[in-house]
């Protein structure tokens, strides 16, 4: 299995999706291992609520080609991965994870061995990173996974 690393970034935006990574046209299992938060924003005193939710579409976005962790690694990821939202994608009812961060806080999750955030091998199945709108904000997340 090969190692992706995928940065999603959001400027001042009215939707709440920073970013999503979701199974492509030839879906393969996938696994969240790390991800990290943070804001290039003016530090200031703002709290965030991040949420990671199961989508099951797409929505309309700029796309972001995850990179390789190894650059010797000729597989070519299959998740398709987005930000720039103008239709988000469609969320299931299923919240994954609730974190609520300060704006000057940079933190970093790294799943124990074992207990990663799967999606399964269905096209459009996959995650979407979430935090409230913001008209002076940019916020990341950079995601680790393999598949």
């Amino acid at each position: 299995m090969a190692d992706y690393i995928t940065t999603l970034a959001r400027t001042a935006d009215t939707t709440l999706a920073v970013g999503s990574i979701i199974a492509g046209a030839t879906p393969r299992r996938g696994y969240v291992y790390e991800i990290t938060y943070g804001s290039e924003g003016t530090p200031a005193d703002n709290a965030f609520l991040w949420t990671v939710d199961r989508c099951t579409t797409q929505g309309t976005s700029s796309a972001v080609t995850p990179s390789t962790r190894d650059q010797a690694d000729t597989v070519a990821a299959n998740a398709v991965a987005g930000q720039n939202f103008t239709i988000n994608p469609t969320v299931s009812t299923l919240l994954m994870s609730r974190l609520p961060l300060n704006q000057r806080a940079t933190f970093r999750w790294v799943a124990v061995p074992g207990k990663e955030l799967v999606w399964p091998a269905t096209q459009n199945n996959g995650f979407i990173w979430k935090t409230p709108t913001a008209t002076a904000l940019s916020v990341s997340v950079t995601v680790s996974h393999t598949e």
